[in-house]
C-alpha cells in the first residue's frame, strides 16, 4: 500500500496550508470510524489527533497517518492511538469487573492505587474517587440514571485523575 498516497489529497495539495511542524494538542476517541481526516480528506477515521500549527487558524482533527507526516514523528502518533485503543477496551469491559459491596452497600473496586465507588444520590447514582496513597477524595458533581453509567463515568474519572494526579 502506497502510505504516502494521501499527501497528495486534501488540504495536503491546497497551498498555504503547513505540510510540516504541527503540535498534536489532543486526541479523541469518536467510538467509531465516523469522520474523513481534515487534511487528507480520505481516510475515514475513528481517533482523531487534533492538530495545530501557528501559521493556521483553528485546528484539524486528522487520522494518524496524517498526524505522522504533520508533526514529522512516526511513533508518538501511533502511541497515543494505542493508548487510546487500549483504553476504549478496558472502557467497554469496565462495568462487567468484578465489583465488591462496601459495608454500606455501595459497589466499589480498587484499582490503580484508587478506590472508586457508586452510590446512590437522590434518584440517581453519583461517583466517588479516593487516591488511596493520599486519602484525598473527590466526589462527583453529575448524577447517573443507572449504575452502569455511574461504574463508566468512574472509569472516566480514574483516566482523569491518573492524567493529571491532582489530588
Amino acid at each position: 500500500m502506497d502510505r504516502d498516497r494521501h499527501t497528495r489529497r486534501g488540504k495536503w495539495s491546497e497551498a498555504g496550508v503547513p505540510k510540516k511542524g504541527w503540535t498534536c494538542v489532543a486526541v479523541e476517541d469518536l467510538e467509531e470510524p465516523s469522520q474523513l481526516c481534515e487534511m487528507c480528506d480520505s481516510a475515514e477515521i475513528r481517533y482523531a489527533h487534533i492538530m495545530e500549527h501557528p501559521n493556521y487558524p483553528g485546528s484539524l482533527q486528522v487520522g494518524c497517518v496524517c498526524a505522522e507526516h504533520m508533526e514529522e514523528d512516526y511513533k508518538r502518533p501511533r502511541e497515543r492511538e494505542t493508548r487510546l485503543r487500549n483504553s476504549a477496551r478496558r472502557r467497554a469491559a469496565w462495568p462487567s469487573r468484578k465489583w465488591r459491596i462496601s459495608r454500606q452497600g455501595n459497589p466499589y473496586i480498587n484499582t490503580d492505587g484508587f478506590n472508586l465507588t457508586v452510590y446512590r444520590e437522590g434518584v440517581g447514582w453519583s461517583v466517588r474517587v479516593l487516591r488511596r496513597a493520599s486519602g484525598a477524595v473527590q466526589v462527583g458533581r453529575k448524577a447517573y440514571s443507572t449504575e452502569n453509567d455511574a461504574k463508566l463515568a468512574a472509569f472516566n474519572a480514574l483516566l482523569w485523575a491518573k492524567d493529571h494526579l491532582l489530588f
